[in-house]
């Protein structure tokens, strides 16, 4: 059955063909026009976005929020935007004025290009190309270039230090993003965004949970949100890599960042939620689209959810998180997950599903085991006073002479 996009983009094409366009002249019209619908259609979810990120904040924080302008203050998002586009551009002194303009497109840009391969229904999608996963992974990186770009062209010390920052923490978190994006390519044979939300008659968190959890982190630490916003820390960078820009050139990357989040719910939910997928979804496609949303929208919830709870991490520590704990565990699933579903080819579902299941629950308990293991190796050397260190060179009081040093001074 057909739904409203298509009967439109059937209308229109027929529209056309009645101005006399020829068959290519008409494809190209409308692939142009579906592209400014798609980039319309999500922007108008980034002003949306912006509403939504200061309500939930608010109810963290026993707050009201925007309550001011329009019902429920639905129209603050609306005056935020009025004053950004209306605020003077203020530039340093000293910057490359090109780069530093340029900057907040790549911001912005390649999250607008990640929609483009994200099937939001049985029928709606932009390009449904048969690499769309590794198209994901490459979109990704230019993200980093604007971030580099910003930093580098603020001429700015602290910018460019948050540059330096964030790129190096999206770099390393891109390593067990990447593995575990491998892991329902693996379940579904195919790097097919559609292909993979097509084969979910079994949703892939359930065979992949670890995969799943893998993807999530760092895909927050892509996101360069808490408990991962050390490019940001107001304490010794002030705002990172953007504290030079104003107005609207911040509100882009803002406005990215809101988009991005909510694109990792997108393609989360495509990859181990089943996407559109739902009740009515195959008979009423628009249908499909609201089961999208929904899911898309719990996992921005869940990116929020983190953020306004966890603390910020040192750097070293963030790191040391990453290359230490994600990467050889998302190996580990890699290798046991491609092992598996070679042996259960041929399977049913139930069973190919259950012993993934069971797997990845082994694998999960190995690591809590390991972990407090390591836990009982490392508290008593965390515990243990150190000497303290004089300032005037002379050799380390030892730990227990602290109490009488303090006395006498």
């Amino acid at each position: 059955m057909g739904d409203p996009v298509t009967l439109i983009a059937k209308w229109f094409e027929g529209v056309l063909q009645g101005w006399g366009l020829n068959e290519d002249a008409t494809l190209v019209v409308m692939n142009l026009i579906g592209v400014i619908v798609i980039i319309a259609f999500v922007m108008i979810i980034d002003i949306f976005l912006v509403w939504v990120e200061r309500k939930v904040v608010a109810r963290f924080q026993d707050r009201i929020g925007p309550n001011r302008l329009g019902p429920f203050g639905l129209i603050q998002p609306v005056a935020d935007i009025i004053k950004l586009l209306i605020k003077e551009n203020i530039y340093p002194k000293g910057i490359d004025r090109f780069i530093y303009n340029l900057a907040p497109l790549f911001g912005l840009f390649p999250v607008l290009l990640i929609w483009a391969v994200i099937p939001l229904s049985p029928t709606t999608i932009g390009s449904d190309i048969n690499v769309a996963v590794l198209y994901l992974v490459a979109t990704g990186a230019f993200i980093s270039l604007g971030i580099i770009m910003a930093g580098w062209a603020s001429n700015n010390k602290y910018a460019l230090l948050g540059a330096f920052r964030e790129v190096a923490q999206m770099i390393s978190y891109e390593v067990p993003m990447v593995i575990s994006l491998l892991i329902p390519v693996i379940m579904a044979r195919s790097m097919q965004l559609s292909q993979i939300v097509q084969s979910q008659n079994i949703w892939y968190i359930v065979g992949a949970p670890l995969a799943a959890l893998i993807f999530l982190i760092s895909s927050i630490a892509e996101l360069g949100r808490a408990p991962f916003d050390i490019a940001e820390g107001e304490s010794e960078l002030i705002a990172g890599f953007h504290i030079e820009y104003t107005g609207m050139k911040f509100g882009m990357f803002y406005a990215g960042e809101l988009l991005h989040a909510l694109a990792v719910g997108g393609i989360f939910s495509s990859l181990f939620l089943g996407g559109w997928r739902g009740i009515g979804a195959e008979s009423f496609p628009i249908i499909g689209m609201f089961w999208f949303f929904i899911k898309a929208y719990f996992i921005y919830w869940v990116i929020m959810w983190v953020k306004y709870t966890f603390p910020r991490i040192r750097i070293d520590e963030m790191l040391n998180f990453n290359w230490k704990f994600l990467t050889p565990i998302s190996l580990v699933i890699l290798m046991v997950t491609a092992v598996l579903d070679k042996l259960m080819t041929g399977y049913p579902p139930l069973v190919y599903f259950g012993v993934m299941l069971v797997a990845n629950l082994l694998i999960g308990w190995i690591i809590v085991v390991l972990l407090r293991r390591n836990v009982k190796v490392e508290a008593p050397k965390v515990a243990e006073p150190r000497p303290i260190a004089r300032p005037d060179g002379a050799p380390p009081v030892p730990a227990g002479a602290s109490s009488s040093i303090t006395s006498q001074s």
